[in-house]
């Protein structure tokens, strides 16, 4: 029979004892624990949340890597690369690549009556994955983009929308000046979306592949690039080096060379400040932590001297130090779970709460999102509470050794 751990229960189911003041400190450790650990829970959720959703945002603009003519990376003026069909499947064919997908840029304004906006068009095929749009999409419809025909079918965002002040179904020109001169074509507005994203929201909008290939006087299958959408974003260094071994340093039928970079190379601003937001983590875990083990080193604390009198009575009869530094410390691991079970109902349904209702709002403009995103990790919150649990007990540790000094024949007098 363990001995520590029957007599842990049994102090447990006092609720401490009968002293007046051991119940009040089990309620505050309990507490502080329970409180601590939702906080950790809460922060961890929400930074993965909206570091996932800001991630996932970036990418669906630019996809996980991206490939394009050398000579883009070098200078502003868009450059085209030739990527015929198989070229496409090659790239499809790399290992952890998901799907390839063409793309044709161009600049233009926008004009209506009143107003006018200079606009980046992005030409896009039959081919390309328009999920993340589609998620966005406020009004209209996306069409039916096309590589071998135009539909003069536009789809624009909701800030450019509003400063125009357009609808779906309205009619706009858009002019294009090269070197040939000042080119119009009209458009129909056929969509609005909106993803908070201000950086591509307010200077994208998307249209045929065919369409942005005759603006820019490029031959058929000459293209901006191409997008590739890995299996694996864990692997996504991985991938690009496969995708760099494969495709760098080759050339199309123009001699153009292809290169390749990761989304972290064409936004490192956004990932860098992502990045930062982990150093927040680390210091409200730690601050947490120094709570939850304050308040038990604390409770503990006063139950050991109140239970003074049991402690030299256990001692007279043969206990050791240690048998006895053990009933506490159980004694202690039973508040602390008590205080992680609150502290796990809390979080938990405080994050659910937040995922159903959206009850905490933030400013798009600021945060790219409207809401506050959290994201329930469950490997990582057992984690939280294995590391809550062990940090908790290792630094009751040193004060569970008062009970060293604690001498029968004293004790025995001691009220």
């Amino acid at each position: 029979m363990n001995l520590p751990l029957f007599l842990a229960k049994r102090i447990y189911r006092e609720n401490g004892g009968s002293g007046k003041v051991s119940r009040p400190a089990i309620r505050i450790a309990t507490i502080g624990v329970a409180t601590g650990l939702a906080v950790m829970i809460v922060t961890v959720a929400v930074v993965l949340g909206f570091k996932h959703t800001i991630r996932d945002k970036v990418i669906g603009f630019g996809s996980h890597i991206k490939v394009e003519n050398l000579l883009t990376m070098q200078s502003p003026d868009p450059s085209p690369i030739y990527i015929d069909d198989s070229t496409m499947n090659v790239l499809d064919r790399i290992d952890g690549i998901e799907h390839a997908q063409r793309f044709v840029t161009t600049q233009g304004i926008l004009k209506t009556d009143s107003d006018f906006l200079g606009i980046v068009f992005k030409g896009v095929g039959p081919e390309y994955d328009m999920t993340f749009i589609m998620e966005n999409l406020q009004e209209g419809e996306i069409p039916s983009f096309s590589d071998n025909k135009s539909s003069n079918k536009l789809l624009i965002s909701r800030i450019v929308a509003n400063k125009l002040d357009l609808k779906t179904g309205d009619r706009i020109f858009a002019y294009f000046i090269s070197e040939d001169g000042v080119r119009a074509r009209k458009f129909t507005i056929s969509g609005i979306y909106e993803t908070n994203m201000t950086q591509f929201d307010r200077n994208l909008c998307f249209t045929d592949l065919n369409t942005t290939i005759k603006l820019n006087s490029w031959n058929k299958g000459q293209c901006s690039g191409a997008e590739l959408l890995v299996k694996d974003f864990n692997r996504l260094s991985e991938t690009a080096t496969n995708v760099t071994n494969k495709i760098n340093r080759t050339t199309d039928r123009y001699g153009e060379t292809f290169t390749s970079m990761t989304i972290y190379e064409a936004y490192p601003q956004i990932f860098s400040w992502l990045e930062l937001l982990d150093i927040n983590v680390w210091i409200i875990l730690a601050l947490m932590m120094c709570v939850a083990g304050f308040t038990m080193t604390s409770g503990l604390l006063i139950i050991i001297l109140e239970r003074t009198r049991m402690i030299g009575i256990l001692k007279a009869l043969g206990a050791s130090n240690g048998s006895v530094r053990k009933t506490f410390l159980w004694f202690a691991v039973f508040i602390i779970g008590r205080g992680m079970l609150w502290g796990n109902i809390i979080a938990i349904g405080l994050v659910l709460l937040q995922t159903h209702t959206g009850l905490i709002s933030l400013d798009p403009s600021i945060y790219y999102v409207s809401t506050a995103p959290m994201e329930l990790n469950i490997p990582l919150i057992a984690l939280i509470n294995v590391a809550t649990l062990l940090i908790s007990v290792l630094v009751l540790i040193g004060p569970s050794c008062l009970i060293t000094h604690i001498h029968p024949a004293k004790s025995m007098k001691y009220e």
